[in-house]
């Protein structure tokens, strides 16, 4: 089954073709990272306008350079929630609209069913059961995987995400845009244990996780300071990267322990960070599990993920109606009531 995948959720327009044979076909990516630059954050209506202009033009792009014929394509998935519900409108109108004129099924996919099943991209990919961390802007969850739809939350974040703290703090830091990313490079130059910010909720039982305080930890910090350099500054962000980084390594090593799953997937465009990485890489070591990433540009937002998850959901039968929704807010443990199942 060969399934064209439409994501359209924020501020990043990805198509992608995927094979159930052959694998990842190719895929066409396009950020509005400048186009929101200057605001300091994701403007809504000038992401859902942005996704009007470039989605077409990817879409040929990508036919073009796999020289794939309408007549291959078995399928359409689009990101169907949560995200903004303008931007999400758009890629589910012309996947919806592309798979009615093409006479194939369109199915919706969910964007965080997306990124946790990204790493099947690679080889070797993981297979199920396993340990999920979910750590991106808008969520941070560990989830027990196990299978397609088959999903527990184990614990989340009860107020920032992880992502979320990169970029609040990037911004208190007087760093650019996108923040996570700039926080992470200005860590790279940080001396360790030059200053020490909490790992918050890891002296309590659970698997749930709170950033927020440690935005105030580094606000009063940075506040304290009379003439910062650059390199108090740069102590700083590696301070509040490694208490991040600790606190998500301890949180999957208790989740690991309880439920006793032997792989670990690391999915989200935090799973970037290279310190976070390397931690894992060692608490799996330590623990004698296997880890498992998507390659770095599957992190962030991408049509190929989009198209895997489609492709695995169509080939179980499931599809959608015409009557098409976008949904901003969508839980994950909701994903199959969408779905209409294949008639017998």
């Amino acid at each position: 089954m060969r399934v064209l995948g439409i994501e359209t959720s924020c501020d990043e327009t990805g198509v992608a073709l995927y094979d159930s044979e052959q694998g990842l076909l190719g895929h066409e990516l396009y950020s509005q990272v400048e186009l929101h630059a200057q605001y300091g954050g994701v403007v809504p209506e000038l992401a859902s306008r942005d996704h009007v202009r470039k989605i077409i033009p990817l879409l040929t792009d990508l036919l073009q350079k796999t020289g794939t014929q309408r007549e291959q394509i078995d399928g359409v998935a689009y990101t169907a929630g949560p995200g903004l519900i303008g931007a999400l409108l758009v890629g589910a109108s012309v996947g919806r609209s592309l798979a009615w004129a093409w006479g194939v099924p369109a199915i919706g996919v969910h964007h965080l069913e997306g990124h946790l099943l990204a790493p099947m991209l690679e080889t070797p990919a993981p297979i199920f059961p396993f340990l999920a961390l979910l750590v991106s802007g808008g969520h941070t969850q560990l989830v027990a995987v196990r299978g397609i739809g088959q999903y527990q939350l184990l614990g989340e974040s009860v107020d920032d995400a992880a992502g979320e703290a990169f970029d609040k703090t990037a911004k208190l830091l007087g760093l650019g845009y996108p923040g996570g990313a700039a926080l992470a490079r200005l860590a790279e130059q940080g001396r360790p244990e030059m200053f020490h910010f909490s790992r918050p909720m890891t002296n309590r039982a659970g698997l749930d996780f709170s950033f927020s305080g440690l935005k105030t930890q580094v606000l009063t910090t940075w506040q304290a300071q009379e003439n910062p350099s650059e390199q108090v500054r740069a102590d700083i962000a590696r301070a509040f990267e490694d208490a991040i980084v600790d606190t998500l390594v301890i949180k999957c090593r208790r989740a690991l322990q309880e439920t006793r799953l032997q792989r670990l997937v690391i999915a989200g465009g935090v799973g970037a960070n290279k310190r976070l990485r390397q931690q894992l890489q060692a608490l799996g070591k330590s623990l004698r599990i296997q880890v498992f990433y998507p390659r770095i540009e599957f992190c962030t937002d991408n049509g190929a993920m989009i198209a895997l998850a489609g492709c695995l959901r169509l080939q179980a039968g499931q599809s959608n109606t015409l009557d098409f929704n976008a949904r901003p807010r969508w839980l994950m443990t909701a994903i199959d009531e969408t779905y209409q199942a294949k008639s017998p």
